[in-house]
């Protein structure tokens, strides 16, 4: 095992093999309090991706509903049970193991493998809540109160320390130098299921007909482009950004991803603990279980949600999250001055620009210029 810095872990961490961080890391981030599970991303990556055979059932991006939802049959819940409790230090330092420091001396990784009919109930538990029974009189009577659910979108984290990649037996998952994205040689891949087994997050997958495993591309073809994946540009909800992270000591404040997750420190790994340090990131659910987001996002969401409901009394934080969704263009600057928000590609050309505020006129219901009656409308 090599020693690796894992930055969600704040410490060290024994690795399979030796850690190399890409000149640049694919990341997308997140806002759960915006999504609302209508599944456009889901269909987008699907018609773009996976419509062809030995690919029925799989979807690279899903979207499930939590606590009760998810695609494989409960994978968070499975893994966490052979991981085990862990804790985490009030500065933030991870003190347990992750799944490669608990793994049996014959293992990668702490896993579970995944049984065929696992796959097949990607909508289970889709709008169920927790919180008090309805038969037995628990009502919505008012706010705060204990019933709650979220809309949960996943893809491929892109890990920068992978377990389908540490597992693979024949050499055949690699991560791309240039952005980070974890993809599977076809030519190389024998389809052992190793990675499907030793992922934690359940986003490796066995192709029946191939004989192979497959997985999110992170939409290489159009990063390659200097455009978002198909899940980003599709979002109807302007839920997602996608772009490039860097660890804390080399972030730019400057940089949407970076201000999001080291600066404004809102957007969170999903459970870190485990300790694949997944590129993925999510701004947690405002409404939800605080022990339960806990468990999801590490000892930080606290702060993540506060700091996001004070988001009225920070014009840069506000603005910025108003260009998401805005452009399909990659953004690797951003600033937001004067009530505009601007975002700019690699040479630093402006792609986009929105209003902070949109304006609001209130009009008379009877304008006597035309002698109409008609409705306000923001």
């Amino acid at each position: 095992m090599a020693k690796v810095n894992n930055w969600h872990l704040r410490r060290e961490m024994e690795y399979p093999l030796e850690g190399s961080r890409p000149k640049r890391q694919w990341a997308i981030i997140f806002d759960l309090n915006k999504c609302i599970a209508c599944q456009t991303c889901t269909l987008a990556c699907k018609t773009t991706w996976t419509s062809g055979r030995g690919q029925e059932y799989m979807f690279w991006n899903n979207v499930e509903t939590k606590p009760w939802g998810g695609y494989p049959l409960g994978w968070d819940v499975r893994v966490l049970e052979k991981l085990g409790p862990q804790e985490w230090a009030k500065s933030g330092e991870y003190l347990g193991k992750t799944i490669f420091e608990a793994a049996p001396p014959s293992e990668k990784a702490v896993h579970f493998a995944p049984k065929d009919e696992d796959w097949m109930y990607p909508n289970l538990g889709e709008d169920d809540c927790a919180g008090a029974n309805q038969d037995s009189g628990g009502h919505v009577a008012s706010l705060p109160h204990d019933k709650w659910f979220f809309y949960l979108p996943r893809t491929c984290a892109h890990c920068t320390y992978p377990a389908c990649l540490a597992a693979c037996p024949r050499n055949a998952i690699y991560k791309r130098e240039e952005d980070g994205i974890v993809l599977i040689d076809q030519s190389r891949c024998k389809g052992y299921g190793e990675c499907v087994r030793a992922c934690p997050y359940k986003k490796s997958m066995y192709n029946p007909e191939t004989r192979t495993s497959e997985k999110c591309i992170g939409c290489y073809p159009a990063v390659e482009q200097g455009v978002q994946p198909q899940c980003v540009v599709n979002c109807i909800g302007k839920i997602r950004v996608m772009g490039f992270v860097h660890p804390p000591a080399q972030a730019k404040k400057d940089n949407p991803v970076d201000w999001l997750i080291h600066e404004k420190k809102i957007a969170l790994p999903y459970y870190p603990q485990l300790g694949l340090e997944p590129n993925i990131y999510y701004i947690p659910p405002v409404h939800a279980d605080p022990e339960y987001l806990r468990q999801m996002f590490g000892p930080g969401v606290d702060g993540a949600i506060e700091r996001y409901k004070a988001l009225s009394n920070d014009p840069v934080t506000a603005g910025l999250l108003c260009l998401i969704g805005s452009t399909d263009r990659i953004m690797h600057r951003f600033e937001v001055k004067n009530g505009e928000a601007r975002g700019f590609d690699d040479q630093g050309k402006e792609l986009v620009s929105v209003p902070v505020t949109e304006p609001f006129i209130e009009r008379t219901a009877f304008d006597a210029k035309i002698g109409a009656i008609r409705n306000n409308t923001p």
